[in-house]
């Protein structure tokens, strides 16, 4: 097992991404802390991966609250010793508008939870993989971080940001074995894309080289593959799991 005696965080594990990379890092051996606003999804997750024989635990968070990041890492760090592994994953989207008809508190949203969550997790999470001798931090981006999506502002300005932030802590904390990366997926079959009209939705698979959209569990794989030791000279990096899709 690639995560064997490792304490993994993931927030937004409750569904979609968030609970595909939270099995597999039960999979991979992980003790896993699954973390939601909601409560009962993340229990729910948790109580998955009990049930396949691997060892995880749940709590409500909420990415917004940089208090509750700093109690979440206490906690963790009292119940399991250390955190070694953080996934920050938790993020939305809103329906797509052009940037001068945006509204202003549909721009706050997203970034509150896409960029503001992201650094408030990572705020707290680094000094408790320093006090562990080192650490793992993969962040959700997006090919959104990749390009501009039309009518997609917040959420492309938010996932370019995590990119930023992933390659800065890299750096600023490589000397204490801290690794630092994002992943950007393309179009996942979450279950979110029915609510894609279905003009558009039949075009998704085209969009991506291999002509398919991706499966939860392959962006999971990914992040597992990149928290162990397996890939301990990769940081800074944007992980594409995109079918292809920025290949064109």
């Amino acid at each position: 097992m690639l995560l064997e005696g490792k304490v993994a965080l993931v927030t937004g594990g409750a569904a979609g991404l968030g609970r595909a990379i939270a099995q597999s890092y039960g999979r991979e051996g992980a003790t896993v802390v699954v973390t939601d606003i909601n409560t009962d999804g993340a229990a729910a997750v948790a109580q998955e991966i009990v049930a396949a024989g691997g060892k995880a635990t749940s709590a409500h968070l909420d990415t917004t609250d940089a208090q509750a990041h700093v109690d979440l890492v206490a906690r963790i760090e009292a119940e399991h010793g250390r955190l070694d592994i953080a996934a920050n994953n938790a993020g939305i989207t809103i329906p797509a508008v052009r940037t001068a008809e945006l509204p202003l508190e549909d721009w706050q949203k997203v970034r509150s939870i896409d960029l503001d969550g992201v650094f408030y997790g990572v705020r707290a999470q680094i000094p408790a993989m320093q006090r562990a001798g080192g650490g793992v931090i993969v962040s959700t981006s997006s090919i959104a971080g990749q390009r501009g999506l039309w009518g997609m502002l917040p959420y492309s300005a938010a996932k370019h940001g995590v990119i930023g932030m992933m390659k800065t802590i890299a750096w600023e904390y490589g000397a204490d074995n801290i690794r630092a990366l994002a992943v950007g997926p393309a179009y996942i079959k979450t279950g979110l894309e029915d609510n894609i009209p279905e003009d558009v939705r039949v075009q998704l698979p085209g969009m991506h080289a291999l002509g398919r959209m991706g499966e939860p569990r392959e962006v999971g794989d990914t992040f597992a593959w990149l928290s162990s030791d397996q890939a301990s000279f990769l940081t800074g990096s944007y992980i594409p799991v995109d079918g292809g899709y920025l290949a064109r």
